[in-house]
């Protein structure tokens, strides 16, 4: 096979190339170093420097050509104002090496990271990263100094990383530390869970973008939004604090003060300035929980504060600053919700370039297991009890937590409480099959309920047989419906309290006349009910 010929690229060094009549030889000077070599034949050097140092350049090429006589010499300009200005270094560079002839079929290349200022260094090891400079990087290391005007030794640096197993798996290594550490060291074993995770741990290290996390309530939002800002504080990615709002609890100018803060006097009971959540969150990470929550002029606000980094705290007419990472929660469709004049379109846009969904409970039953050992971990931690369920036990609670009876409508609230009710009854920290057996029963019962309690209610007004054949969200719905009904006066009041978003966006707006075909699906008629609860 024919041997490729070697090219080396480099940048002329001002200080370190220096020198100038005989004793120039006596000086260690990198590029003229590089050729005198005797372990590298170089065929081509391509010198690249400025025009004002012209005299120079031609001394070192008269120097490689005296001592290299088989070294080709070429000279070649590039010109940036500032050496330490990376764009203009970066771009000269950039400049070049889109305009080189390059011929890998018979040349190899390397590019001599020696000389130059650390800036065009860098730049070098960009191009040559991006494959701009299809090239392997030198470097040139000076001779001892009882050896002045030796060539000294060099070091070629391949950025194939493919060859640097240790470094590769040390890199895996850290990812899978990373993941581990996102899920709470759990072992969970469903794979579309994991890989969610996987890619979750990749764009929190790389992004500093929203994230939304969406998915049923006791998902897990809140403790993966937390992980998420320990693991970027590990890493040295933010500094500042993890704050945590349920959006949920904010209403009315409470809403505006807690989340933007207010000046002295800005309504009545402010006695004094409050910096507010978004100002605590500088430098860190804010997560508001069921962002979809939030009224209108908070999600116009918050919506300036992500873009401009700055916001207006209530009462005041001076701008305060705040860079933050913000994640969002939400078990809603937030797409339906702008559809329904709720939500904001443009900010969900900006919260919505990283989302992630977050599948309950019942949709991972492998991870049950694995999520079990953890809970019974932390009550220990907490408690500072060893708990262990014997195998009985332990068989009979999986069995059932795994099947179709199981719903796990609170998700990993629901194991939680359950883990820690049976731990808390547990004689000698062991869960025994009577504890299981006994809490089996209590989850049946809580999950049947709220669907009891509506048939009941609804029992009274259409009959039991005709309720049996709702849908649950049916039977839901309609026993909010009745609650809203049985506290007003009159159909209208009842209609504006029950259609109070989409009514805004109607030029007219009949809330009566909706209300009423709505409980006419169901056989019910207004003053009937009335009457029925006078009764």
């Amino acid at each position: 096979m024919k041997s490729k010929r070697t090219v080396v690229i480099g940048l002329l060094g001002p200080t370190l190339d220096n020198g100038h009549g005989p004793k120039r030889w006596e000086h260690w000077r990198p590029t003229v170093a590089l050729c005198q070599n005797e372990e590298l034949l170089v065929h081509r050097f391509e010198l690249l420097h400025q025009r004002k140092y012209e005299s120079l350049a031609k001394t070192i090429l008269s120097d490689i050509r005296s001592v290299s006589p088989e070294s080709a010499v070429h000279s070649r300009h590039i010109e940036f104002d500032d050496p330490w200005d990376f764009e203009q270094v970066y771009g000269a560079l950039h400049d070049f090496a889109r305009s080189y002839p390059f011929d890998t079929e018979n040349e190899e290349y390397l590019v001599n990271i020696t000389t130059g200022t650390h800036v065009a260094q860098i730049c070098l090891f960009l191009l040559a990263e991006t494959h701009y400079l299809p090239a392997r990087l030198i470097q040139c290391e000076p001779p001892p100094r009882q050896h002045s005007g030796a060539p000294g030794g060099f070091r070629i640096i391949d950025l194939d990383l493919s060859k640097y197993d240790r470094l590769a798996s040390r890199f895996q290594t850290e990812q899978r530390e990373g993941t581990s550490f996102l899920k709470s060291g759990i072992e969970t074993r469903n794979a579309a869970f994991n890989a969610l995770i996987d890619r979750i741990e990749q764009v929190v290290v790389a992004s500093r973008a929203p994230l939304l996390l969406n998915g049923p309530t006791g998902a897990g939002k809140s403790r993966l939004a937390r992980r998420i800002h320990e693991l970027k504080k590990s890493r040295n990615l933010v500094k500042g604090n993890f704050i945590e709002v349920n959006c949920a609890t904010l209403r009315g100018d409470g809403a505006m003060s807690a989340l933007f803060g207010h000046v002295k006097g800005a309504f009545t009971g402010a006695s004094s300035d409050r910096p507010g959540l978004l100002r605590k969150a500088d430098q860190g990470m804010l997560f508001l929980d069921e962002i979809g929550e939030l009224g209108a002029d908070e999600q116009a606000m918050l919506l300036s504060a992500i873009e401009e980094k700055v916001f207006m705290p209530y009462g005041s007419d001076r701008e305060v600053r705040s860079d933050f990472q913000l994640i969002a929660g939400t078990n809603q469709d937030l797409s339906a919700a702008v559809q329904q004049g709720h939500f904001r379109e443009d900010l969900l846009a900006r919260i919505n370039l990283w989302t992630f969904c977050l599948p309950g409970l019942s949709e991972r039953p492998e991870d049950i297991e694995p999520n079990l050992d953890y809970e019974l971990k932390q009550f220990a931690r907490i408690s500072g009890t060893q708990i262990t369920l014997n195998k009985e036990a332990r068989t009979e609670f999986l069995k059932f937590a795994v099947s179709k009876t199981a719903e796990w409508r609170g998700n990993f609230r629901d194991l939680n409480a359950a883990v820690s009710r049976m731990a808390t009854l547990a004689v000698g920290g062991r869960i025994t099959l009577e504890l299981v057996d006994e809490e089996i029963e209590r989850l049946k019962n809580a999950w049947h309920c709220t669907e009891t309690h509506v048939a009941t209610n609804l029992d009274v007004l259409l009959g039991s047989k005709q309720v049996q054949n709702f849908d649950l969200f049916d039977r839901l719905q309609l026993q909010q419906v009745m609650n809203v009904c049985r506290e007003t006066q009159s159909l209208s009041e009842a209609g504006r309290m029950l259609f109070d978003r989409t009514r805004l966006n109607k030029a007219t707006s009949n809330d009566a006349d909706r209300l009423r075909k709505y409980l006419a699906r169901f056989g019910l008629i207004w003053q009937q009910l009335k009457l029925s609860w006078k009764k």
